[in-house]
Protein backbone atom coordinates (compact mmCIF):
# COMPACT_ATOMS: atom_id res chain seq x y z
CA UNK A 1 0.00 0.00 0.00
CA UNK A 2 1.77 3.19 -0.87
CA UNK A 3 2.04 6.33 1.92
CA UNK A 4 -0.74 8.66 1.67
CA UNK A 5 0.43 12.47 1.08
CA UNK A 6 0.62 14.17 4.39
CA UNK A 7 0.21 18.03 3.71
CA UNK A 8 2.31 19.76 6.66
CA UNK A 9 1.23 23.93 6.79
CA UNK A 10 3.58 26.28 8.64
CA UNK A 11 2.54 29.54 9.11
CA UNK A 12 4.63 32.29 10.21
CA UNK A 13 4.78 36.37 10.09
CA UNK A 14 7.76 38.32 11.13
CA UNK A 15 9.41 35.75 13.47
CA UNK A 16 12.68 34.44 11.25
CA UNK A 17 14.53 33.00 14.47
CA UNK A 18 13.29 29.51 14.10
CA UNK A 19 11.60 28.65 11.31
CA UNK A 20 14.45 26.89 9.53
CA UNK A 21 14.43 24.67 12.75
CA UNK A 22 11.14 24.05 12.01
CA UNK A 23 11.17 22.93 8.74
CA UNK A 24 14.39 20.79 9.63
CA UNK A 25 12.49 18.73 12.10
CA UNK A 26 9.67 18.15 9.10
CA UNK A 27 12.13 17.40 6.36
CA UNK A 28 13.82 14.84 9.03
CA UNK A 29 10.47 12.59 9.82
CA UNK A 30 10.81 8.77 9.13
CA UNK A 31 7.61 9.40 6.96
CA UNK A 32 8.67 10.68 4.10
CA UNK A 33 5.27 11.38 1.52
CA UNK A 34 5.20 15.13 2.94
CA UNK A 35 4.69 18.31 1.48
CA UNK A 36 5.80 21.56 3.06
CA UNK A 37 3.76 24.55 2.95
CA UNK A 38 4.88 27.66 4.39
CA UNK A 39 2.29 30.19 4.10
CA UNK A 40 4.10 33.75 4.63
CA UNK A 41 0.83 36.53 6.54
CA UNK A 42 2.20 39.13 5.05
CA UNK A 43 5.43 39.65 6.86
CA UNK A 44 7.24 43.37 6.42
CA UNK A 45 10.82 41.47 5.24
CA UNK A 46 11.10 38.31 2.95
CA UNK A 47 13.07 35.60 5.09
CA UNK A 48 10.76 32.56 4.18
CA UNK A 49 10.88 31.85 0.90
CA UNK A 50 14.77 31.89 0.88
CA UNK A 51 14.71 29.41 3.91
CA UNK A 52 12.04 27.10 2.49
CA UNK A 53 13.64 27.12 -0.96
CA UNK A 54 16.44 25.23 0.75
CA UNK A 55 13.97 22.27 0.68
CA UNK A 56 12.64 20.27 -2.21
CA UNK A 57 9.24 19.45 -0.89
CA UNK A 58 8.51 22.73 0.34
CA UNK A 59 6.03 25.57 -0.90
CA UNK A 60 6.27 28.69 0.38
CA UNK A 61 2.98 31.04 -0.54
CA UNK A 62 2.69 34.84 0.89
CA UNK A 63 -0.68 36.27 1.82
CA UNK A 64 -1.88 39.57 2.71
CA UNK A 65 -2.15 39.59 6.80
CA UNK A 66 -5.05 38.04 7.90
CA UNK A 67 -4.24 36.09 11.13
CA UNK A 68 -3.29 33.07 12.06
CA UNK A 69 -6.79 31.58 11.05
CA UNK A 70 -7.02 32.62 7.92
CA UNK A 71 -3.00 31.56 6.90
CA UNK A 72 -4.05 27.76 8.02
CA UNK A 73 -6.90 28.20 5.50
CA UNK A 74 -5.10 29.51 3.04
CA UNK A 75 -2.47 26.48 3.80
CA UNK A 76 -5.38 24.35 3.33
CA UNK A 77 -6.47 25.48 -0.03
CA UNK A 78 -2.95 24.75 -1.39
CA UNK A 79 -2.40 21.62 0.25
CA UNK A 80 -2.44 18.53 -1.85
CA UNK A 81 -2.75 15.37 1.09
CA UNK A 82 -4.67 13.57 2.54
CA UNK A 83 -4.14 14.03 5.84
CA UNK A 84 -2.92 17.93 7.01
CA UNK A 85 -1.04 18.96 9.92
CA UNK A 86 -0.44 21.88 11.59
CA UNK A 87 2.99 23.31 13.07
CA UNK A 88 3.78 26.80 14.36
CA UNK A 89 7.00 28.62 13.18
CA UNK A 90 8.72 28.42 16.55
CA UNK A 91 7.79 24.42 17.10
CA UNK A 92 9.52 21.24 16.19
CA UNK A 93 8.29 17.83 15.39
CA UNK A 94 10.03 14.61 16.89
CA UNK A 95 11.50 12.62 14.10
CA UNK A 96 9.04 9.46 14.42
CA UNK A 97 5.69 11.92 14.89
CA UNK A 98 3.95 11.74 10.99
CA UNK A 99 5.07 8.44 11.12
CA UNK A 100 3.44 7.36 13.68
CA UNK A 101 0.20 9.49 13.72
CA UNK A 102 -0.82 8.11 9.78
CA UNK A 103 0.04 4.49 11.20
CA UNK A 104 -2.82 5.03 13.24
CA UNK A 105 -5.20 6.40 11.08
CA UNK A 106 -4.96 3.77 8.40
CA UNK A 107 -4.93 0.99 11.27
CA UNK A 108 -8.26 1.94 12.76
CA UNK A 109 -9.62 3.52 9.47
CA UNK A 110 -10.37 7.26 10.51
CA UNK A 111 -11.43 8.96 7.99
CA UNK A 112 -12.03 13.07 7.92
CA UNK A 113 -14.21 14.46 5.65
CA UNK A 114 -13.61 18.14 4.13
CA UNK A 115 -15.78 19.52 1.60
CA UNK A 116 -13.64 22.03 -0.57
CA UNK A 117 -14.02 24.84 -3.45
CA UNK A 118 -12.70 23.81 -6.68
CA UNK A 119 -10.29 26.48 -7.07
Amino acid sequence: MSQPLVSVIVTTYNRDEFIERTLISIDNQTYKNIEIIVVDDGSKINYAEKICNKFNNCKYYFKNNGGLASARNYGIKKAKGIYIAFLDDDDLFLPHKIEVQVAILLQKKIYIVSIRQPQ
